[in-house]
């Protein structure tokens, strides 16, 4: 049987990734203060000039807080951790890593094909990572232990999610301008797998 260990380790250095780059997401926009008041603008101005670089800022927070709390839900399910499951972790690690990167090239270039194609790329990447440490879980007794087992809702969860992700980078691909508001369709991939969850518990005579 191949050696497992404990996933504590683990999830404090991804918990400690996640804190980092959400700091990091708010320097691009700490460094425009010096700039302004070099230039003598109004205080206002900080906001006023700057309300894209703001939008990404708020959408990228929003994003990594998202898929941390969705990280240590299925952590919930892990008791030991094998060879794949840390390689997929540090996947999802490195995205989490690189999102600061996008979101600033967003701010700077705005709806430039290849500004969306790397920012929902690089959560689509995530995304994926996610929905393989979801299977690796489900099939890993050895992974799982004594704990719950990651159930169908989770699994159809993360598929529609990733599914999700796909679909905005291709709309992105094709209407750079359509590829953010084209993320809102991962709320709605959410909603699809609540739905889900009821129509199968009564097909299940459950």
């Amino acid at each position: 049987m191949e050696k497992t260990r404990s996933p504590e380790r683990l999830v404090f250095f991804t918990d400690a990734v996640a804190a980092i780059a959400l700091t990091l997401l708010v320097l691009p926009l700490s460094e425009l203060v010096p700039e302004l008041s070099a230039e003598h603008a109004e205080a206002i101005q900080v906001f006023t000039d700057n309300q894209w670089k703001i939008y990404t800022f708020l959408l990228s927070f929003a994003v990594i807080a998202r898929l941390w709390y969705a990280h240590h839900q299925i952590f919930e399910h892990v008791q030991a951790y094998n060879t794949a499951l840390v390689y997929l972790n540090f996947g999802w690690i490195f995205t989490v890593a690189l999102l600061p990167f996008p979101t600033q090239i967003v701010g700077g270039f705005q709806t430039s094909r290849f500004a969306v194609l790397f920012y929902i790329g690089t959560i689509l990447v995530n995304s994926l990572c996610y929905t393989a440490m979801v299977l690796v879980i489900r099939r890993s007794p050895e992974v799982r232990g004594d704990a719950p087992p990651v159930d169908d809702q989770g699994l159809i969860n993360s598929v529609l999610t990733s599914s999700a992700f796909l679909v905005s980078f291709i709309v992105g691909a094709i209407w750079p301008h359509l590829g953010y508001w084209a993320l809102l369709l991962v709320a709605a991939a959410q909603w699809i797998a609540r739905w889900i969850k009821p129509r199968s518990a009564v097909a299940n005579g459950s």
